[in-house]
C-alpha cells in the first residue's frame, strides 16, 4: 500500500490522536506498576502515614530504594501520586485513595488493573480462536481471571446492592426481610451472595456457578466470614441448577457470558413462585454501537472481546451476547423465557439492573 500523501494528513488531528495514544501507552505500562504497588501495601501506606521520600517508604515497606523511587516517579508522572519538589516527598490525594487504597471505596478500581493484566496473559488463546471461530472455556483463562473479577466487581455490589438495587424491585425487600428463598446464579467467588446473605439473616441463599474453581474459592470466603448459616455454594449450571420454588433469582454480570442465555431464561422461570422476581444485573450499554462509543463502553467492548465473547462461544450454543448488548436485546432474551414484564429498575454509569415477572 503506498504511503499516505501529506496533502492528506490534518496534522492538528495527528497530534491529538498521538496526544491520545501516548496516554494509552502510559496507562498500559501502569497496569503492572499499579499491580505492584498494591501487592506489597504501596498505596496503603502512602494512605496510612502521608507524604514521603523513597527513602521512607523503602524503611516503611521493606523495599528496596532504588526501585521505589522509579515507580514513585512513574506513579507521579501517571498523576497517580503528588510530588513535592521541595521535600522531595510524594503523597497519594485522597481522590486517588479513593482508587487505590480505599478497599470499600465504590469506585476501588484495583481489580481492573489485574483483570487487564489477565487479558495480555490471555491475547494468544483469544487469537487463536479469532481464526477458528471457537471459543476459550472460562477455566481456561490466564491468570486468576475469577480473583479479577470478584475484585472488580465488588465495590459495585457492596456500595449498591443492599442500598439501592434491591429496593429498586417491587417488594423484594419486604420479602427478604420476612424470609425468601433465593439463588444468586453465576455467583463466581459468592461476594454478591454473601452480601445479601449478611443483610437478611431470615432468607435462605444458594450461590450457583459452572466452574468448581470459583464455587470452592465462595464456600472459603464464606467460612472465613462467619456467613453459613443461610447461605450455602454448589456447582450448577443456569439451565438445569435443581432449586426451585424461589421467590428471587439473581444473575450478576454474567447472563451475556452464558452460551445459551435463552434456555437459562426459561429455567430460571420455571424455578420461580408464579410471584417471583428475577433481577438481572448487566453492563451499562446502549442498544447502538455509536451510543456505547465511550470510555466506559470502551473498557467493555475490550473485556467482551477478551473474556465474554470467548467465553460463551465456548458453550452449548454460543450466543455470544457480549457485555454491550443493550437493553433491547437483553428484553428480548429475558422474554423469551415467559417474563411477561421486564424493566430496568435502576442503573449506575456501569451498570443497569433488570426486573422480570411473570
Amino acid at each position: 500500500m503506498d504511503a499516505i500523501g501529506p496533502k492528506e494528513i490534518n496534522e492538528d488531528k495527528l497530534n491529538s490522536f498521538i496526544g491520545q495514544l501516548l496516554s494509552d501507552l502510559g496507562g498500559a505500562a501502569s497496569v503492572p506498576l499499579v499491580r505492584i504497588g498494591d501487592t506489597l501495601g504501596l498505596y496503603r501506606l502512602l494512605h496510612e502515614k502521608g507524604s514521603m521520600t523513597p527513602a521512607a517508604l523503602a524503611k516503611a515497606s521493606g523495599c528496596h530504594e532504588r526501585y521505589l523511587s522509579e515507580w514513585l516517579n512513574a506513579q507521579a508522572a501517571s498523576n497517580y501520586l503528588a510530588y513535592d519538589a521541595r521535600t522531595g516527598a510524594f503523597s497519594l490525594p485522597p481522590e486517588q485513595a479513593m482508587v487505590f487504597a480505599v478497599e470499600g471505596s465504590p469506585v476501588n478500581m484495583i481489580g481492573a488493573f489485574d483483570m487487564m493484566a489477565a487479558m495480555v496473559e490471555n491475547q494468544k488463546a483469544v487469537e487463536t480462536a479469532f481464526r477458528s471461530g471457537r471459543g476459550v472455556a472460562w477455566g481456561s483463562q490466564a491468570g486468576c481471571l475469577f480473583c479479577a473479577v470478584a475484585r472488580f466487581f465488588r465495590p459495585g455490589y457492596l456500595n449498591n446492592l443492599v442500598s439501592a438495587w434491591l429496593p429498586a424491585l417491587d417488594g423484594v425487600v419486604e420479602k427478604l426481610e420476612r424470609g425468601a428463598r433465593v439463588a444468586d446464579v453465576g455467583c463466581g467467588h459468592g461476594v454478591s451472595t454473601m452480601l445479601m446473605a449478611k443483610a437478611f439473616p431470615n432468607s435462605t441463599f444458594i450461590g450457583y456457578d459452572f466452574h468448581e474453581g470459583s464455587i470452592a474459592e465462595a464456600n472459603a470466603h464464606a467460612k472465613a466470614h462467619g456467613v453459613t448459616d443461610n447461605l450455602r455454594f454448589e456447582v450448577g449450571l443456569a439451565k438445569d441448577y435443581p432449586a426451585n420454588e424461589l421467590d428471587l433469582v439473581t444473575f450478576f454480570d454474567c447472563l451475556h457470558d452464558m452460551g445459551d442465555p435463552h434456555g437459562a431464561a426459561a429455567h430460571v422461570r420455571k424455578s420461580l413462585r408464579p410471584d417471583g422476581t428475577w433481577m438481572v444485573v448487566e453492563p451499562m450499554a446502549r442498544d447502538t454501537v455509536e451510543a456505547n462509543l465511550n470510555p466506559v463502553g470502551r473498557l467493555y467492548y475490550s473485556a467482551s472481546t477478551m473474556i465474554c465473547v470467548p467465553t460463551s462461544l465456548a458453550q452449548e450454543e454460543g450466543t455470544a451476547l457480549g457485555a454491550q448488548a443493550g437493553e433491547r436485546r437483553l428484553r428480548e432474551v429475558i422474554r423469551s423465557g415467559g417474563f411477561g414484564n421486564v424493566r430496568v429498575a435502576t442503573s449506575t454509569p456501569f451498570n443497569m439492573v433488570l426486573e422480570a415477572t411473570a
